[in-house]
């Protein structure tokens, strides 16, 4: 490999660094100010740095910041323009949330949003405050912002492990990893700890909390070193990028890597293990490579297999590992070690070889000179190598190969047989080229070994039939020695170069068809609209890439798999094993660690949001699955396969849900016009029939009229609770929030349905010092009945209701329950479904909308309600409304 050849760029890498380039003049720029918890300092930082920005010139516009009482964060806002918040409408309050089309609106050059991590209010734009951030840096907005290590998805889980506390609010990694710049604000454990303790983290009675839990010196030391290394990951990769973007090619040690170097003789599991050991011992990532050459793609296939099982051994121990295709394999290492930035390259104990052979080791030392080798001892208990183990291949001993070389020999006869009555038109020397040319068109048809058999026998034919004395292998002319071997080294020589060209056109068509296969595969996806499409679409193209039987397995509702019926005999899949690959989203079956000797690959089809199906394959030949290239493209196929499946079923989803959300509009349209057209009539029938009960009647009209008053009552009671569900579902309640006393709210709850109560009896357990509960008495009061009457009508007369109440765990529970015959089983949550009712077919009135309006109205609260089994074997129906800080109430003044 040649100095300049290092130095050459890649046209692809350009390409791709062109594209980004243009991608990211369009966009804003996004700065993370990174700590290891709250209070080391980062909004404090992020304003410091807009307020530096500002003096030169800058515009910041402060989108939303968090002080949380801190008086050194408020100082730092002073002179910076703040955004005025948007309220967001969510179960009858208003939340302060960040502006985002204000923010749009107004494109300020620099935009400072807080607390990235944060989840915004039901009812935003974007669920995530990240989300948010993304479609301004989309329109162009610089930002900065705030995150702690804790809220980044990859370290929740150890950071929960180590504090015991699970942080809800998450921020995917790729968000941070696409960061323009990563400013770590850094403070030691006992800074912290003792700004904790003067009220500048947090105050009062929290600060007491923290300190107890999340603050302790071990938890904020492990944070702090969590950081640190995520920091200096972004850090490496920010190098990385550098280096290509610039095309460096010296080795730049600024991190640790090692690269384990795989070759064809035994003793490649001891690198392996002994190159896995090692990273360990250093905290360091590492890579595993095998460079075929021409001559290694001829080894036996006990060889091949066994090379893949050692890098599959790797990629168990944790190693990226790659098949490198090339000439020289001291110059291939040398290559993807500057390329990766690898420092350290650790290889076998080089063993003796032929003479005129260069050990790999020397020959990577010589190619990239600043690459640290690491030589391993051997194996105590394996064979010793044989000397020039290393180039020992051996060619197909298929009688096909042997052909080869029979056509090899045959065409230096025929050049031989064709220049004979030629030997005295063209000069010996044009005859000679003849022999070489025979020997190039054999190298490129038939391989190296057959074209130097063809350099051999083309040297002696020309000697024996052409060289003077003819028919004898003797020379008069001593010059024709020199002829006979420059003709069998340009043989050799040209026959080498051809071979190796056709390796690595091989490799390139290779290449090109893997590609060509991915993006059609991923073309033919983009159009697809349903699922029985992208599961042919996808057996059909591994049919071909993999040259494999395929079946794409899709789980049910339940979520177990089903085997499609058009799977054949032959290649059934195992329902037990695929199951078990769907549930533990890994891959099973052969060439993996479990069930291994199954017949059949396995792949789980992991999309974003769930793993959405299996994948089948039984290849024609099991070595290929080993191969990393093989299993990366396999592994690409499937990721594509996941996304489009769950990209049809949220369209199916989507679809679903427009239908519905159409159906329920019209039914609440219709439901708001016939109640409002019929509750003026209603209301004159209301007064007619209170009239004429009024009236002087016998008692036989008597009791008519009182039966159409109660009848035109219930009718003006459904036809209210028609009108009421359609203007909560519809968002026109609004709620009169007022801190009530809740015995208040039961008395005329009690009173409003004293009829329907006659024949029952009605026991309170509301204890003494309840506190109060903000909420609308109105609505509260209308709760209260809808479970009072639903209680007697579905109980018999002289049973027992019980109304009571408790303060439990912030939150103010109310329980109605009777001693009835109790709920209908697994109807628990059905109930409060709208035009569901306890006994489908019975003479009781009512179209089930009570405990649906019940729920309407608690859920606007931001309390929950649920039905349950009483203690004394009825029904019990509970809500609970959330309790908040009542207010002080005045004292009396003195008399």
């Amino acid at each position: 490999m040649m100095p300049d050849e290092r130095q050459r760029p890649d046209p692809d890498i350009l390409l791709a660094q062109v594209q980004a380039g243009a991608s990211r003049a369009a966009r804003g720029r996004l700065r993370i100010y990174f700590g290891a918890s709250a209070g080391v300092g980062k909004t404090c930082a992020m304003l410091a740095a807009a307020r530096k920005l500002q003096a030169e010139g800058t515009r910041p516009l402060v989108g939303i910041v968090e002080t949380h009482g801190r008086a050194d964060t408020a100082a730092l806002l002073d002179g910076l323009e703040v955004l005025p918040r948007k309220d967001v409408a969510w179960r009858g309050k208003a939340l302060p949330e960040f502006d985002l089309d204000g923010a749009l609106a107004r494109r300020p050059a620099l935009l400072l949003v807080d607390e990235l991590a944060h989840s915004n209010a039901p009812g935003a734009r974007h669920p995530k405050r990240w989300q948010d951030v993304e479609e301004l840096l989309d329109a162009g907005i610089d930002v900065f912002t705030t995150v702690n290590v804790q809220h980044l998805e990859s370290l929740n889980d150890v950071v929960g492990g180590i504090t015991g506390v699970r942080v809800a609010e998450t921020l995917p990694d790729t968000m941070f990893d696409r960061a323009d710049e990563v400013v770590l604000v850094d403070v030691p454990a006992d800074e912290l700890l003792a700004r904790l303790r003067r009220g500048q983290v947090y105050q009062g009675g929290q600060a007491e909390h923290a300190a107890r839990n999340f603050f302790r010196k071990g938890n904020l030391i492990a944070l702090r070193e969590l950081a640190l290394r995520r920091t200096a990951e972004r850090i490496g990769d920010d190098v990385q990028a550098y280096r290509v973007e610039k095309s460096i090619s010296p080795l730049w040690k600024t991190g640790v890597a090692l690269l384990a170097c795989v070759g064809p003789r035994p003793g490649g599991e001891h690198v392996v293990r002994s190159a896995a050991r090692l990273a360990g011992q250093l905290n360091a990532h590492w890579h595993a490579v095998y460079v075929e050459t021409p001559a290694l793609q001829r080894l036996p296939a006990a060889r091949r297999e066994r090379i893949l099982q050692t890098l599959k051994l790797a990629q168990e121990l944790g190693a990226t590992t790659a098949v490198l295709a090339g000439d020289d394999i001291g110059a291939a290492i040398a290559r993807y070690a500057l390329a990766q930035n690898i420092g350290k390259a650790v290889l076998g104990r080089a063993t003796r070889t032929w003479p005129w052979r260069t050990p790999h080791l020397r020959r990577i030392a010589a190619a990239a000179p600043a690459l640290d080798i690491v030589e391993t001892g051997t194996d105590a208990l394996a064979a010793p190598p044989r000397p020039g183990q290393d180039a020992e291949v051996r060619d197909d001993p298929a009688p096909a190969g042997w052909r080869r070389y029979l056509l090899a020999a045959a065409a230096s006869g025929f050049v031989a047989l064709a220049g004979w009555p030629l030997a005295g038109i063209l000069e010996i020397t044009n005859i000679a080229m003849l022999f070489l040319l025979a020997v190039l068109l054999v190298a490129v048809r038939l391989g190296r070994g057959p074209a130097v058999l063809s350099s051999f026998v083309g040297v002696a034919a020309f000697d024996y039939l052409f060289v003077q004395p003819t028919f004898s292998f003797a020379v008069s002319d001593f010059q024709y020695l020199i002829t006979f071997g420059v003709m069998l080294l340009v043989g050799l020589i040209a026959s080498h170069l051809t071979a190796g060209l056709r390796f690595q056109a091989r490799v390139a068509s290779h290449r090109e068809e893997r590609a060509r296969a991915l993006y059609e595969y991923a073309r033919e996806l983009t159009g697809v609209l349903q699922t029985e499409q992208v599961c042919e679409i996808t057996q059909r193209t591994l049919a071909q890439a993999f040259h494999a039987h395929v079946t794409l397995l899709l789980p049910d509702a339940q979520g177990q798999l089903e085997t499609p019926a058009a799977a054949g005999p032959g290649h059934r899949p195992d329902p037990s094993i695929a199951q078990w690959a769907f549930d533990h989203a890994e891959p099973a079956g052969s060439g993996t660690g479990t069930l291994p000797a199954a017949p059949l690959f396995y792949l789980p089809l992991v999309a974003p949001m769930r793993t959405r199906g299996v994948l089948a394959l039984e290849p024609r030949e099991q070595r290929w699955l080993l191969i990393p290239e093989q299993r990366r493209q396999l592994d690409t196929f499937a990721a594509l396969a996941a996304i489009a499946l769950e990209r049809v079923h949220y369209i199916d989803v989507a679809q679903g849900a427009l239908v519905q959300m159409e159906s329920e509009r019209l039914r609440n349209s219709l439901l708001a016009a016939l109640s409002h057209d019929l509750r003026t009539p209603l209301t004159s029938l209301v007064g007619l029939a209170e009239s004429l009960a009024l009236s002087p009647l016998s008692p036989v009209q008597l009791e008519l009229a009182h039966a159409l008053r109660d009848e035109t009552l219930r009718m003006s009671a459904l036809v209210a609770n028609l009108l009421d569900m359609a203007r909560i579902e519809s968002g026109a309640v609004h709620l009169n929030l007022q801190w009530q006393a809740l015995e208040e709210t039961v008395g005329s709850a009690l009173r409003a349905c004293r009829a329907q109560l006659a024949g029952h009896r009605v026991v309170t357990q509301l204890p003494a010092g309840l506190p109060l509960v903000r909420y609308d008495a109105v609505l509260i009061e209308r709760v209260l009945v809808n479970l009072l009457e639903n209680a007697a009508k579905y109980t018999p007369a002289g049973s027992t209701i019980t109304l009571g109440a408790r303060a439990h765990e912030g939150r103010l529970e109310v329980t109605v329950a009777d001693d009835g015959p109790g709920l209908p089983a697994g109807q628990e949550e059905a109930i409060f479904e709208k035009f569901t009712r306890g006994e489908r077919e019975s003479a009781k009135p009512g179209v089930g909308l009570g405990l649906a309006i019940c729920r309407a109205i608690v859920q606007a609260h931001g309390g929950t309600i649920a039905a349950r089994r009483a203690p004394q074997g009825g029904a019990a129906l509970v809500f609970m409304l959330p309790l908040g800080s009542a207010p002080a109430l005045p004292e009396e003044p003195d008399e």
